[in-house]
């Protein structure tokens, strides 16, 4: 039971009528908290979920009693700045016999007596946030303030999830994983949302009050608020802060001196608390998974289920033909206006789509990072998975724009010095490979491929591509060319290595005089090219019938060291031009090198409360000094909502580096140790540890 605070001086009570209930503090919120899954929030304050009653208990001054059906009274709950009756924003309710599903209610069974205890029951579908509630009895006295969740517990509430494995996971975790690289090497690295570090529930309800429609017409927003598809689309506009004062800028130019580096970031506390306290100035920077990262710590805290997702060939369609044009000049520069990403992150929402036909409920889709305007704003979803599988793209919201991200054709043209244009290819392939989202309870990657689309190059999916009405017609003319062309690479590519790349020509026809053209060039994870890094160029070569030949390009170190970017992916191109008749032939290929490995080791039981270390070590891989070193260190529940951060100086080569870290865990269960290791030319290096706190 709650003890409401007003006032604990008598003075402020004197004005009120003999049977005024006055309601005396109490710090002891565990009941309420714990049974709303709220606790973790700390037990300071009551914070409640929807659809789910509430205890608070009332003290009556001394000399008056309580008596069923004969003291009556009314209590007043109100969002907002303008609270309405008929916008759902205010409600007033009197004491009833019995707990009401469909409005705000408030009953008891207290016997008579100077102290009552109330039961206050919340409709499932009323806006969520920061709540006042008031006692109405002849005259008004505010009892206090209360916050007021989604509830995924709870079966008539939108965001309701049935599995409790499914809302440990999806809304009470603090850690996850986050997938990037190419889809040859999918990596994890791992991410602290820390949803219940102390500050965070208030910043997300901040950021709630500070987007471009709360002042507009904030009853109306506070209203929408009652809507998981209305809070999601509000999240995703005000991660980014293209439009409004959102939270992150994103760039993806690789200058990133008057902020801090996109792959530094490990954990999304520190990059709200740093909008909240500098009066929601723009944090800099971010790029799409720390969009989506901070997206789902948002959506979490508030009560939506959320996981990050990882799309591997992920296709950026500017001009919504669901078709992906890549046009060449006879160098091989890229100047096309559409992109294939490497990987791209996202974050999918659980919740019912009651604004659509049936069977549209479940996981959404929705987008923080700006790449096009929705409705004339930067954001992205909800779309049901289920549209995209299927091509139904009339659905709400930005149905064409997620379908080409993971089922976009490719097509590509080399244009010649007299303007004209020649097919060198395509593929209905390329595009939407290995989605993928961390397991429910474990570390493991989950393939939820087969939720956006049927697999790939199957005649259920070219249906679908035909049900969206946006099928290519670019079909291949004539007999397929006997000359193929690919790419193969050395098993072991680490950062600071040299090694080989071969391009392979195989010819099941006459021979051939070919002209290739072999390059590798330093790429970001989006697709943009950087610096050259290696190069064969106007190379003449003969290809017999029948026989496989192979051209060895060297990629070395210092010729890629300097310019290689934290995301450490090298783009391989091959073209290779036939002299009679010419024809143009074209393989691609993104690599990624391998990290070194951040070792952590436990010294000491992991027990609640007590003293903890752990021994961090990484080895320099690289033929070269690393300088300016350091390790940060952070996990919700184990380092007080704190960055521990480590400067270990400078790390020869091939040198091992070590660090003991002191910490206190706060809270029992299982926790994520996430460290992160930067350096002036070795960065985004992370590592983690799971850490089963005892009593």
């Amino acid at each position: 039971m709650i003890l409401i605070y007003v006032t604990n001086n008598n003075n402020d009570i004197k004005g009120l009528c003999k049977n005024v209930f006055v309601v005396i503090l109490s710090e002891d919120y565990r009941i309420n908290n714990t049974t709303h899954h709220t606790d973790q929030n700390g037990l300071d304050r009551l914070i409640v979920r929807r659809g789910l009653p509430f205890t608070i208990t009332l003290h009556l001054r001394s000399g008056s009693q309580f008596e069923a059906g004969v003291s009556t009274f009314r209590l007043i709950v109100e969002i907002g700045p303008l609270p309405k009756e008929q916008s759902g924003t205010k409600s007033t309710f009197s004491l009833t016999d019995s707990a009401l599903k469909t409005a705000w209610s408030v009953s008891t069974n207290s016997p008579p007596g100077n102290v009552v205890s109330l039961s206050v029951s919340s409709p499932p579908d009323v806006p969520i946030g920061l709540y006042s509630l008031t006692l109405d009895q002849g005259q008004k006295v505010k009892l206090g303030e209360f916050v007021l969740l989604f509830n995924p517990w709870c079966a008539k509430d939108a965001v309701y999830m049935e599995e409790e494995r499914d809302r440990q996971e999806y809304v009470l975790s603090q850690a996850g994983l986050i997938y990037k690289g190419t889809t040859k090497r999918i990596k994890a690295s791992p991410w602290t949302f820390g949803q219940f570090e102390p500050g965070m529930l208030d910043i997300c309800l901040k950021l709630l009050d500070e987007n471009p429609k709360y002042s507009s017409d904030a009853d109306a927003d506070c209203s929408g608020r009652r809507n998981p598809v209305y809070v999601t689309r509000v999240i995703s506009a005000m991660i980014n802060s293209n439009d409004d004062k959102g939270v992150l800028v994103g760039n993806w130019s690789g200058d990133y001196d008057d902020g801090v580096r996109p792959s530094h970031w490990t954990e999304s506390v520190a990059i709200l608390h740093q909008w909240a306290d500098n009066c929601c100035q723009r944090v800099r920077y971010g790029q799409c998974w720390v969009f989506a990262a901070v997206a789902c710590t948002v959506s979490r805290a508030l009560g939506i289920p959320c996981r990050v997702v990882t799309n591997f060939g992920s296709a950026h369609d500017t001009n919504s033909n669901l078709l992906i044009e890549f046009l060449y000049d006879e160098d091989g520069n890229d100047i096309s206006d559409d992109s294939v990403w490497n990987f791209h992150v996202w974050v999918d929402n659980w919740m019912a789509r009651p604004d659509l036909d049936a069977g549209y409920d479940g996981w959404q889709a929705s987008d923080p990072t700006p790449q096009e305007k929705s409705e004339g704003v930067f954001c992205c979803g909800p779309v049901p998975l289920k549209a995209i599988k299927e091509g139904e793209l009339n659905l709400k919201y930005d149905a064409p724009f997620v379908f080409a991200e993971v089922n976009a054709d490719v097509v590509e043209y080399v244009k010649l010095t007299n303007g004209r244009m020649v097919k060198m290819g395509g593929s209905s392939i390329d595009v939407g490979h290995f989605i993928s989202t961390k397991a429910v309870g474990s570390d493991e990657r989950h393939d939820i491929t087969h939720l956006y689309k049927h697999p790939e190059g199957s005649l259920q999916e070219r249906e679908v591509f035909e049900r969206a009405k946006h099928h290519h017609e670019l079909q291949q003319k004539g007999e397929e060319p006997g000359l193929k062309v690919k790419i193969k690479v050395s098993p072991d590519m680490d950062i600071g290595a040299d090694f080989d790349v071969f391009a392979v020509t195989n010819n099941t026809e006459a021979d051939k005089t070919c002209r290739v053209m072999f390059y590798a060039r330093i790429v970001s994870y989006d697709g943009k090219p950087g610096a050259n890094c290696g190069f064969i160029e106007d190379l003449t070569m003969e290809v017999p019938t029948g026989k496989e030949k192979r051209l060895p390009l060297r990629l070395e170190y210092v010729d890629y060291g300097n310019t290689i970017t934290s995301d450490r992916l090298i783009q391989l191109v091959l073209i290779v031009i036939e002299s009679s008749p010419r024809e143009f032939h074209k393989a691609k290929r993104t690599i990624v090198l391998e990290n070194p490995d951040i070792a952590i080791k436990l010294l000491g039981e992991p027990r609640v409360n007590q003293k903890l270390s752990a021994q961090i070590s990484l080895q320099n891989p690289l033929p070269e000094p690393l300088q300016n070193c350091f390790f940060s260190v952070i996990g919700a529940g184990l380092t007080d909502g704190k960055i521990l951060i480590q400067n270990v100086g400078t790390v020869g080569p091939k040198q091992e580096v070590k660090y003991t870290v002191e910490f206190t865990p706060t809270s029992t269960g299982s926790r994520t140790l996430t460290v992160d290791f930067d350096s002036d030319k070795l960065s985004n290096i992370k590592g983690y540890l799971n850490i089963e706190i005892k009593e």
